[in-house]
């Protein structure tokens, strides 16, 4: 199960994925929005990032105006690992040496097309483990800190 929401400045990209999904044979969960009138981001990445974090869904997908605040919002969830992607290399290497479990886009930012193309291979990429699993762990291990 894919988690997949966005706010208003995502959403028309939201929709083109959910579509590539859907023809994909992928089972979805949408978290909203449901429509482009303004809202704010952190409230559609939180629900997502609970949704992966808990093992509800297996991954999740996040889209805002740029993809940048809907990120940061979703990386602020311990065992979240949200990537912002805008090309294939990054789509992909943030799954195989990151272990990345959600990927951003910005609609303003990056043509349905390419964010289809990159949601394919986000989602058929397996993370390497061996070295990176440890540099993740170091990743994990700041999430333990006192602030």
């Amino acid at each position: 199960m894919i988690a997949i929401g966005s706010d208003h400045g995502g959403f028309a990209l939201k929709q083109e994925i959910i579509q590539w999904l859907t023809a994909n044979g992928y089972e979805y969960k949408d978290f909203g929005t449901k429509n482009t009138d303004s809202c704010d981001y952190p409230d559609y990445a939180l629900p997502v990032a609970h949704a992966v974090r808990s093992g509800e869904c297996d991954k999740g997908i996040l889209c805002c105006g740029t993809g940048i605040g809907i990120s940061i919002a979703a990386n602020k969830v311990h065992g979240i690992r949200a990537a912002l992607c805008s090309d294939y290399f990054s789509a992909k290497y943030t799954r195989k040496h990151n272990d990345s479990n959600i990927i951003c886009f910005g609609e303003r930012t990056i043509g349905a097309g390419l964010a289809c193309e990159l949601v394919d291979v986000f989602l058929n990429t397996e993370f390497e483990g061996g070295r990176h699993a440890l540099r993740v762990q170091k990743i994990m291990d700041i999430e333990k800190e006192d602030c």
